[in-house]
């Protein structure tokens, strides 16, 4: 585990809709990752596996910016990815570090810790803070988000994300090394804010071959979540 130093595609989304119906939607998995982190390999292949064909989780990998000073810049990298790692760390009093998993923004584990991943994942099924359902569906050159009633509120995040990226790592601590990884995201934004009451945003495709929608409560817990395409390719 490596302490944090100071400091458009073509898009091949299904046409059908994917709902997360209250109390079964997917329980998001985020993982922070860097190319040029030596301990991030196992987590990312942790999370490869976790995109193949697994309808009860959804997840992404996130590539943080403060390790592309050290040798290597991460082609994925990009500074929302970091900021949304920070305030986690804040949250969880623990700092930001690579590779870390965030389990429905409710724990952080060291992201090849596969037992305790998993462990977390099947504690956030049982649990289930699901606030809301949510419908994604693509209309022509956008994307129609619907979420229906609920209790609580919380804003609405739009992810775009790749399938899968092969990359030949030439500096860094990993360097030498062929890379492949899952759920890449290259985008991140809030798109709306959700108040209990049915709400309907149409918004442009973001940057990516796929789409997710998150909706986050004030406390960073996930309440509601859907995955445009059904499920991983």
């Amino acid at each position: 585990m490596a302490a944090r130093s100071p400091a458009l595609f073509g898009l091949a989304l299904c046409l059908l809709p994917t709902t997360a119906l209250a109390g079964e939607r997917p329980v998001v998995v985020e993982l922070f990752t860097s190319q040029g982190c030596s301990s991030c390999p196992p987590a990312n292949a942790f999370l490869n596996e976790m995109s193949k064909g697994r309808a009860d989780v959804l997840p992404l990998a996130f590539h943080v910016t403060y390790w592309d000073r050290l040798g290597w810049k991460d082609p994925f990298s990009f500074e929302a990815a970091t900021i949304r790692q920070d305030r986690y760390g804040h949250r969880f009093g623990d700092g930001s570090y690579t590779p870390e998993i965030v389990v429905d923004g409710s724990v952080g584990l060291v992201g090849s810790y596969r037992g305790e991943v998993n462990a977390a994942i099947e504690q956030a099924k049982r649990e289930r803070h699901t606030a809301t359902d949510v419908n994604v569906v693509r209309a022509g050159e956008k994307v129609a988000i619907k979420i229906g009633s609920g209790t609580g509120s919380g804003k609405v995040l739009l992810v775009g994300f790749d399938h899968e990226h092969t990359t030949k790592i030439g500096r860094g601590e990993n360097g030498g090394r062929t890379l492949t990884e899952a759920n890449v995201v290259r985008s991140l934004r809030t798109v709306g804010e959700w108040s209990g009451k049915p709400l309907q945003i149409e918004e442009p495709l973001p940057e990516g071959q796929d789409v997710a929608v998150v909706v986050e409560s004030s406390d960073g817990r996930i309440v509601g979540a859907a995955r445009l395409s059904g499920g991983s390719t």
